[in-house]
């Protein structure tokens, strides 16, 4: 009763919020965005839905990872088991981690073997904006673009020489300092960084784990991280790029080993995770005539992970992209993008019994233009992977300024997953002939702009058929033995739909500013909700300046969701910080993270972190 007295208190407050602000986003659009399509276009040009988080936002966040600072800003949910640096899931309008897509600086990340991107494993301190796509993105992207894109950017160097440094220390043990520069001169232009991060943390599980893996002791993380990119412009509107990042991640979580001789159950070894992340990429940008532009880009991301605690097994994956675009502004049409690209995945294991490879090309068609209150956005995608075959996906939409400071959005696509190796070749539960996974989505959205006030909402659904999952039937497993316990299949279908409404208004120095997301994601055959999946979810904000002071206040709540056979508690936080700005580029920072000390359970049987507070040093000249 009291629980859902609450849910509902909660809901009604984000209402009387919209209504007396409307319905907006929380900063001014920027001037272009770069992952709702293959080019920078301007938002209004853009059928689909993008989120831009820029650096203003990225260093006023009170978050404590890419993950937190995501559903804070973007309207995503995280499931993350324990604290900051464990294992992290990412739920794009319900999706999964492995039906998203993430990307540095255009390149993709993560592991082919787990089929997702290690969100715990990439720093805040390289980024300078982070841009989210919500929706259909295969088309652009290829596989696992079937609830969206989140893609990372790193500074990029030019003008006058900066320095950044921020230094912190907070409660269990935490502590994170980094660096940053970026200048240029002539032809040259130059940025990189450096961070730590590091916290003794607490147990990851809590006592009583249904599987008995409990371990009292604290489960800390180390993440170390550098980034640089250097680009030369041989001559006027053609420049050369170099991008490189690399973090190493070192986390410690519960887990139980049975070793012989008798093989009995022992959670007491210092289970550990050591990752090792490498993205480089060589580009290429030049215009060879007015309105033709033409890109190339070489890249490399290696993803290498050594898991366990007195034995440990070792995942080491390759992704190497060699991808070539020529963009052209027609005029009337709008501008028209043509692309190729070519993939080459390659995994080692130390469970497989021999290396694996997928090898897959691709070639992208893509048309966006405007015209007086018009524009229109399509996009197809044909792939042929040496995996599953071909692939068609595509989208359309487009959108009408009927009103001033008005606008009306909608967008249809198709999209796919492709198995992952561990679904193909893990043995025991791999299995080769595992088709992709695919899904029909589409869109509708609103939003209203005047003043110090911006609207938009959105209401979407996605169904996605042939859903790669656990399959308990032997009958529907291969005959070899090894597969008695089950395997990997093609088990069900689902549909996921909702409503994303934010809000935000300025009043002079004040901002507040609000997001409410309502989530059905649930299985087609059941109709049993899909775990891990909160059905509301929701922000509310207050930011102010006075003088040499900025201070600010956030609420998160994440309602209720089915885990593992138990339904989880809806959870409240609360988070506070204060700014003084000391002199020219220096600042002090207090945080206040998790205020109320929230019981937070984030996945079944793991526990999150209780009050913490920090003090962060920061020089970070204008």
């Amino acid at each position: 009763m009291i629980s859902s007295l609450r849910r509902r208190a909660c809901c009604a407050a984000f209402v009387c919020l919209f209504a007396l602000v409307g319905v907006a986003v929380a900063q001014t659009p920027p001037e272009i965005v770069v992952t709702g399509s293959r080019e920078p276009l301007a938002p209004e040009r853009l059928a689909a839905d993008v989120v831009v988080i820029g650096a203003e936002t990225l260093r006023a966040t009170t978050a404590d990872s890419l993950a937190d600072l995501l559903r804070r800003e973007a309207g995503v949910q995280i499931s993350r088991s324990g604290g900051p640096g464990q294992s992290t899931g990412l739920f794009i309008r319900g999706t999964s981690s492995q039906q998203s897509v993430v990307l540095v600086d255009g390149v993709r990340v993560g592991s082919a073997t787990l089929g997702f991107a290690a969100l715990e494993a990439l720093s805040l301190a390289t980024a300078e904006r982070v841009e989210v796509l919500r929706g259909p993105g295969s088309s652009l992207y290829g596989a696992d673009a079937v609830g969206g894109v989140v893609q990372i950017v790193t500074p990029r160097g030019g003008g006058d020489n900066r320095f950044t440094g921020r230094a912190a220390i907070g409660g269990y043990g935490s502590s994170e300092w980094s660096v940053g520069f970026g200048g240029g001169a002539g032809a040259l232009d130059l940025a990189g960084a450096l961070s730590s991060e590091r916290s003794d943390g607490v147990s990851a599980l809590r006592p009583g784990d249904a599987f008995g893996n409990y371990n009292p002791d604290d489960d800390g993380y180390r993440l170390d991280t550098a980034q640089l990119r250097l680009g030369l412009a041989p001559a006027a509107g053609h420049r050369l790029g170099l991008m490189l990042l690399r973090s190493r991640l070192d986390s410690q979580y519960d887990g139980s080993e049975f070793l012989p001789p008798n093989y009995a159950q022992d959670a007491s070894a210092d289970f550990r995770r050591k990752l090792d992340t490498e993205v480089a990429a060589l580009d290429w940008r030049g215009t060879l005539a007015p309105g033709l532009v033409a890109t190339a880009r070489a890249s490399r991301s290696v993803d290498d992970s050594l898991d366990g605690g007195s034995v440990r097994e070792r995942f080491r994956t390759e992704r190497e992209q060699i991808a070539a675009q020529l963009a052209w502004q027609t005029g009337v049409l709008g501008q028209f993008v043509a692309a190729i690209e070519h993939d080459d995945d390659r995994a080692q294991a130390t469970p497989y019994t021999a290396d694996v490879r997928r090898r897959n090309t691709a070639g992208v068609l893509e048309l966006t233009g405007s015209a007086a209150a018009w524009s229109w956005q399509g996009d197809l995608r044909r792939d042929d992977s040496s995996d599953f075959g071909r692939v068609t996906t595509g989208r359309l939409g487009g959108g009408w300024r009927w009103a001033p400071g008005w606008k009306l959005r909608a967008l249809a696509g198709t999209t796919f997953r492709a198995p992952s190796f561990n679904d193909l070749y893990y043995p025991g539960y791999g299995v080769p002939t595992l088709q992709p996974e695919r899904g029909r989505s589409i869109e509708a959205g609103v939003s209203w702009q005047t003043g110090a006030s911006e609207a938009s909402a959105t209401v979407y659904r996605n169904r996605v058929s042939d859903l790669i999952g656990y399959e308990p039937d032997r009958s529907r497993c291969p005959a070899d033995p090894a597969y008695d316990f089950g395997c990997a299949a093609n088990v069900k279908s689902a549909t996921l739909q909702g409503v994303t409404l934010a809000a935000a208004q300025r009043a002079g120095p004040l901002v507040l500013k609000a997001q409410y997301d309502w989530l059905d994601a649930s299985d087609d055959t059941t109709g049993e909700p899909l775990p891990r999946r909160a059905e509301h979810q929701g922000t509310l904000g207050a930011e102010g300046t006075a003088g040499a002071w900025t201070w600010a206040a956030s609420v998160l709540h994440v309602g209720s969701r089915p885990d593992g056979g138990k339904q989880l508690a809806a959870e409240t936080t609360l988070d506070l910080s204060a700014t003084w700005r000391i002199a020219g580029p220096w600042s002090l920072q207090a945080k206040l993270l998790n205020a109320t000390d929230e019981d937070r359970e984030p996945v079944r049987d793991y526990q999150g972190l209780g009050r913490q507070a920090w003090l962060v040093l920061r020089y970070a000249p204008n």
